[in-house]
């Protein structure tokens, strides 16, 4: 009886190593795959803080030998100038960019899975903490991870619909704690070897000054504005800021200022207090669903997360009419029950029912003013209510209150 087939993204982490060997165990012909990128950096003090080095790909290579499974290394160079090429423009364009989020949905769920398709898989699977699950009407959906200090379901939101049914998230079901004691039993080379923390084609943390270096001729210095378009200093360049900054301002207020908005047309970054960056709600475009959408002018209650370290809090979601003017496909208007904080332009807010299913997510175009959020929620329902205190409760527990 033939096994079904998985091809694994394998990074030379912990989580994916470990994904390795569930998969194994549980009856599938696993096939690792490591995706070469063309970034180089010969510093090995940094292999335990990146995900695609060369010191990486030897570590995936050892685990699989370990595991006794095959291990390929594909040529991803050009696709992920494509990464490093939106990063790029997105900056110059005043907005913030997730380069891991376009990792998910361009490589490891589109080039990677159509590689596997080449080589007969039914599946394919990564080490993220999160789950794939049936909902009532039996669909497949993204679920969070069993660790919520691990959970990943946000930066999978874009994942395109018809790939869920052919998705494996193993590690989803198990706390970093377990994977890791998993990879301490079975022997592997990487159980003690630190989680990714950077992004990898920066290794450095200089996103400025590859940007420079990518657009050496552009310029982008300019002014610092307050909210009335006063003059309160000076910048060498937009691309150095994204909202809700506060360090880095290099000028001297008296109090507390903040970045809330970027306008790259003017070259300015817009300064102001606090309270300035709190806002009812947000306009998000290229919108992607993981189940049948709402009809236009229909509002569903969903759960917004704006960026990987929010908690996410309840929402009336809408998507809106069509527009001639709309480049960015589907587009929503989510109003929050209670406004947020450093609304960014460019990040990603994922959408949950209950906190745990993804309902979609897509891309920031930008934050409500006050005077447009006319249907602020008033009111949670009983069940979302109830999923918020199982939530809040979870939270105490993991931060041992």
């Amino acid at each position: 009886m033939n096994r079904p087939r998985v091809v694994l993204a394998m990074s030379g982490g912990v989580d994916s190593s470990v994904a390795a060997g569930l998969l194994k165990n549980q009856g599938y012909d696993v096939v690792g795959l490591f995706m070469r990128t063309g970034v180089h950096f010969d510093d090995p003090t940094r292999r335990a803080k990146t995900c695609c080095s060369q010191f990486d790909a030897l570590d995936a290579q050892a685990v699989a030998d370990r595991l006794d499974i095959p291990f390929h290394a594909l040529d991803f160079e050009a696709d992920f100038g494509r990464i490093m090429e939106d990063f790029t423009e997105e900056y110059l364009r005043g907005r913030t960019p997730n380069p891991c989020v376009m990792c998910n949905i361009w490589l490891k769920f589109g080039k990677l899975w159509a590689y596997g398709k080449k080589v007969g898989a039914d599946f394919v699977a990564t080490g993220h903490y999160a789950r794939v699950v049936q909902d009532e009407s039996g669909r497949p959906r993204i679920a969070r991870g069993v660790d919520r200090a691990k959970d990943q379901s946000y930066v999978l939101s874009g994942v395109r619909r018809e790939i869920l049914q052919r998705m494996l998230l193993p590690v989803g079901g198990f706390t970093k704690e377990e994977i890791r004691a998993k990879a301490r039993d079975w022997n592997l080379p990487v159980h003690s070897k630190a989680d990714s923390q950077e992004i990898c084609f920066i290794p450095d943390h200089d996103y400025v000054k590859f940007i420079r270096e990518r657009r050496p001729n552009l310029e982008t210095a300019g002014e610092v504005v307050d909210e009335s378009g006063r003059v309160v200093g000076t910048h060498d360049g937009y691309e150095g800021f994204t909202v809700g900054q506060r360090k880095g301002l290099k000028i001297a207020f008296g109090e507390p200022r903040y970045v809330i908005q970027i306008d790259p047309r003017r070259r300015q970054v817009v300064v102001g207090d606090r309270t300035a960056l709190v806002k009812p709600g947000l306009i998000a475009d290229r919108f992607n669903w993981h189940l049948d959408p709402p009809e236009p002018g229909q509002v569903w209650e969903v759960v917004a997360q704006i960026r990987s370290q929010h908690a996410g809090v309840p929402a009336l979601l809408e998507r809106l009419e069509p527009s001639a003017r709309s480049e960015g496909g589907e587009r929503v208007v989510v109003r929050f029950a209670e406004p947020q904080s450093a609304i960014t332009p460019g990040q990603v807010v994922t959408l949950y029912d209950c906190y745990e299913r993804v309902v979609g997510g897509g891309w920031i175009e930008r934050p409500l003013e006050a005077d447009e959020s006319t249907a602020p929620v008033k009111v949670i329902s009983t069940t979302l209510q109830d999923a918020l205190d199982a939530e809040q409760t979870v939270a105490s527990v993991r931060n041992g209150r």
